[in-house]
């Protein structure tokens, strides 16, 4: 009985580590592309100063476009309100690519939409599921992240900003 609380005590710690370095970890250095074609490394916005939103998303995917839309909805609140930028990264492949600007433009997203048609950067950052957001503070570090979508994500993804801000 000793031994195996030993082993999942030992079991928590290492997940807990594994955690806490995901989430302090910061934008790997990846050239991508924007909607229009022009060339994005995504390390920069972990230099922008600014707490930034990175959301993994695709066209067929459905809960990723509706947590899209419902923070498109608080964007510009949260703009004014928190100084952050939301960062979509699509993942649809080749074939699809051609769907996304319509789609983004019949939305009216403002926010930066980068291409990621191989998923380089999904690989890079180990995300399995879309949609998947990572919340970065003002010194680009990872201090958040989720992965699916429920309705109301987007107002505890603000809650985090907020606890964020409260640190300052």
């Amino acid at each position: 009985m000793k031994k195996l609380f030993l082993i999942l005590f030992i079991s928590a710690i290492c997940l807990n580590n594994i955690n806490a370095q995901k989430e302090s970890q910061t934008m790997p250095s990846i050239d991508l592309k924007d909607m229009n074609g022009k060339p994005k490394n995504m390390s920069e916005y972990s230099k922008s100063g600014k707490i930034t939103i990175i959301s993994f998303w695709a066209t067929w995917c459905s809960p990723c476009k509706k947590e899209l839309n419902n923070i498109n909805e608080l964007y510009d609140d949260w703009k004014n309100k928190y100084d952050l930028v939301l960062v979509a990264v699509n993942t649809d492949n080749a074939r699809n690519t051609q769907k996304v600007k319509p789609y983004v433009d019949g939305q009216g997203w403002e926010y930066d939409i980068i291409m990621d048609v191989n998923q380089d950067f999904q690989r890079a950052l180990n995300i399995v599921q879309i949609p998947h957001t990572f919340l970065l503070d003002q010194n680009g570090q990872i201090v958040y992240q989720h992965s699916g979508y429920v309705e109301g994500d987007e107002l505890a993804l603000e809650e985090k900003i907020k606890a964020l801000l409260a640190k300052k």
